[in-house]
């Protein structure tokens, strides 16, 4: 859809240059894979990334899983008017989830929001962009879903590619399990033909990228759908580990119900399969999970653990859980702690339960009082940090392979951050000037702190 309003054009924030641009981002990482595809786009159509105060667009891909974030988007909308006020030129693009939820009532509340886009719309909004800039009184909006996945412009294979990638594989998703709003903020689920996956994986490795992640909302059920092209996640899988030159690859997120013995069994025959997977359990409980809609049980998802562990007995388990979900009792709660006990996850990402309109969560009776919540979160949260801990400690006194993110945020030289193939943060020092951002550092472990463990880099042949 698209709107005219009053103003005219005067020009850009900086006639003497490419336009400016800048992207902020909320959310998974799926709005990650989204934001740097956006970001690559952009720049090969001749805009610039730019710091906000300098930005003629600005982009905000949003996420509405839970009520802070969305809550975040109209305290950054307020921040931003200022911008607009002090330079009519500037305008917002709001995407993802919250823009699909809200879509054109952005337009009533902030003048400058010119563009919403969901998640299908993406592919689309490099061009609106340039609209937008050569016509200040258009409005356009792209929030209709697609039947199949809309394919986006290649940018890889003209671009330098990040040490670290993401790749979406499927959009949306089919579960409606009871808390989520998913399904109505991304649709149903629309798996990418196969061919696509892999060419775009390898146009990332030829441009750079040594570790690859693939995404979608259940990736275990990727090409089971009409979108499908009868290839399954196991056999889209073997192919991306079987590129040359792919040193890393992982996978999120990953429903418990749907993870094939095949998916299982290739943590065991590919080395470059990172030993680490995202498997949420969401409850302790039977009786809850049946709430929610999970289609698992308890005694199921210990059967997938047991399994992963004999494939691969160093594979590290994180998880999602939440607490007092409507109906959930002390001993719901109890039956929770003791799964994360059992299993003994390396980290979990844990929340109160928070109402999303329009899910059957909203509407059930029993909802949990707030000081509830907050109680069986700070218990839960303890007991994972004993854990966190426990595997923290177990990396002490090793030499680990580390893929370099980023410079270090301490103020002494030479420090540096990056992940082991389990995924989790390594602090280390290397003292020299040398750029190791995309390289890979042998680490002797240290210390354990509490979400990640730090070392010194260990010189010599890989």
């Amino acid at each position: 859809m698209e709107l005219r309003t009053g103003h005219t054009h005067t020009g850009g924030r900086d006639p003497d240059s490419r336009p400016g641009f800048h992207i902020i981002t909320f959310g998974c990482q799926m709005n990650v894979c989204d934001s740097q595809w956006l970001e690559q786009s952009l720049s090969l159509r001749g805009w610039r990334p730019v710091p906000e105060d300098k930005a003629e667009a600005i982009v905000i891909n949003t996420c509405s899983v839970r009520e802070k974030p969305e809550q975040k988007v109209y305290s950054l909308l307020g921040r931003l008017r200022s911008l607009w006020k002090a330079d009519p030129r500037v305008f917002v693009a709001v995407g993802g989830c919250v823009a699909q939820q809200i879509g054109e009532g952005f337009w009533n509340r902030f003048p400058f929001v010119r563009l919403v886009f969901g998640s299908d719309g993406v592919a689309q909004v490099p061009a609106a962009l340039d609209q937008l800039r050569e016509d200040p009184g258009l409005r356009l909006s792209y929030l209709d879903f697609c039947s199949s996945y809309p394919e986006r412009e290649r940018v890889w294979n003209q671009a330098c590619a990040p040490s670290q990638a993401f790749v979406t594989i499927m959009q949306g998703c089919d579960n409606f399990c009871a808390y989520c709003i998913v399904p109505y903020t991304r649709g149903r689920q629309k798996s990418r033909p196969l061919p696509e996956v892999i060419t775009e994986c390898s146009d990332l490795v030829r441009s750079g990228a040594r570790e690859i992640t693939l995404l979608g909302q259940n990736v275990n059920s990727y090409g089971q759908d009409q979108s499908g092209d009868g290839g399954s996640f196991a056999q889209l899988l073997e192919e991306v580990c079987a590129l040359p030159g792919l040193e890393r690859v992982r996978f999120t997120t990953s429903h418990p119900k749907d993870l094939h013995p095949q998916v299982i069994q290739a943590f065991g025959r590919h080395q470059n399969l990172c030993p680490a997977l995202h498997l949420p359990l969401q409850s302790g409980s039977d009786r809850i999970l049946q709430k929610m809609g999970r289609r698992y049980t308890t005694s199921q998802y210990l059967e997938l653990v047991a399994a992963l562990r004999r494939v691969r007995p160093d594979i590290v388990l994180s998880t999602d859980l939440i607490v007092g979900f409507p109906g959930e009792t002390e001993e719901d709660f109890e039956q929770t702690l003791d799964m994360v006990r059992r299993i003994g996850f390396d980290s979990s990402f844990s929340f109160k339960y928070s109402p999303r309109p329009g899910v059957r969560a909203s509407l059930m009776p029993g909802q949990v009082a707030e000081e509830v919540k907050a109680g069986r979160l700070q218990r839960l949260q303890v007991l994972q940090e004993e854990l966190t801990q426990h595997s923290l400690d177990r990396l002490k006194g090793r030499v680990i392979p580390v893929l370099v993110e980023k410079r270090g945020a301490s103020r002494f030289e030479g420090q540096w951050q990056g992940r082991e193939a389990g995924g989790r943060v390594v602090h280390f020092t290397w003292p020299s000037d040398q750029e190791l951002t995309g390289r890979f550092v042998r680490v002797r472990v240290q210390t354990a702190m509490k979400h990640s463990v730090s070392g010194e880099a260990v010189k010599g042949p890989w």
